[in-house]
């Protein structure tokens, strides 16, 4: 089949979220629900629609793909996974209406051929304002748009829009004595809010996506400590068949930079450098 059993899937992906993702305990309790709830639904009343949101580094396309492997057998080789990135999809702001019309026909005729689809949006940050809304449509609870039954759709965009918020917030209350894991969803969300909804600049700006409600979970990625970012090299070293040394993994560790400038309490660039600075000692 092309998409996976829903239950068995979803228990490894658990596991592989508790494994494998590094210090966010929030986003496996969020991207957990959201899956294990609509995918036990064998008629669910909307797609779901899921919004990622952090700085650079903290994990944001890696759970996408992580899941998207967990649903469809090929993952993101699958003919049913469709990835949209604004600078290389949609870079001409002057084309915007034929973007509009292609994107529509696009989810359109996808969802035609198999309602089960996953539409991947990376970088709403950068995505023209307005382009967006063309697939309102597909994400309300309506029974069926363009004689498709969509509903079994799955949604997510990807942004680094509301990270510096999130790590201002996450910054605060670690200043308040609130350690990083007791954070709530309710401490960010109208931080993420305001970053990503009210900005001019955002794919989202007065977007009806939002101002219908349309978004099921946002999942804040919060930003990493050093002790994460060791986890990250210990994994990184794993995965190329490397030696794991204590020295090379503090070494690679210390060599990111750290914010804010006094306390250096969280990686400016999550765990994204770790692959290339490894490259440095073998």
């Amino acid at each position: 089949s092309r998409l996976r059993a829903g239950h068995a899937g979803s228990c490894s992906l658990e596991f592989d979220l508790a494994t494998n993702l590094v210090g966010q305990p929030l986003v496996r309790q969020q991207v957990m629900k959201g899956l294990r709830e609509f995918l036990e639904n064998s008629n669910p009343v909307k797609p779901l629609v899921m919004s990622f949101h952090g700085s650079t580094g903290t994990g944001k396309t890696y759970v996408s793909s992580m899941l998207i492997r967990y649903l469809f057998q090929r993952g993101l080789q699958s003919s049913y996974v469709h990835h949209f990135s604004p600078i290389v999809h949609f870079p001409h702001a002057e084309q915007i209406e034929q973007y509009k019309e292609s994107l529509k026909r696009w989810i359109q005729g996808n969802l035609t051929n198999c309602g089960r689809s996953a539409f991947l949006f990376d970088e709403m940050d950068k995505m023209h304002p307005g382009l967006i809304d063309v697939i309102i449509p597909f994400l309300g609870p309506s029974w069926v748009v363009y004689g498709t039954n969509y509903r079994k759709a799955i949604f997510i965009f990807i942004s680094n829009a509301g990270g510096e918020q999130i790590n201002n917030v996450t910054l605060a209350l670690w200043h308040a004595r609130k350690d990083r894991e007791e954070i709530s969803l309710q401490d960010l969300e109208p931080a993420i809010s305001k970053a990503v909804f009210e900005n001019p600049e955002s794919g989202f700006w007065k977007s009806g996506i939002i101002n219908e409600h349309l978004i099921d979970f946002v999942v804040p990625f919060l930003p990493l400590k050093h002790h994460h970012v060791k986890q990250c090299v210990v994994s990184e070293l794993i995965q190329q068949g490397l030696e794991v040394r204590p020295d090379v993994v503090q070494e690679v560790a210390d060599s990111i930079p750290y914010f804010p400038e006094e306390e250096k309490l969280f990686s400016s660039t999550g765990c994204k450098t770790v692959a290339s600075r490894i490259s440095f000692f073998f």
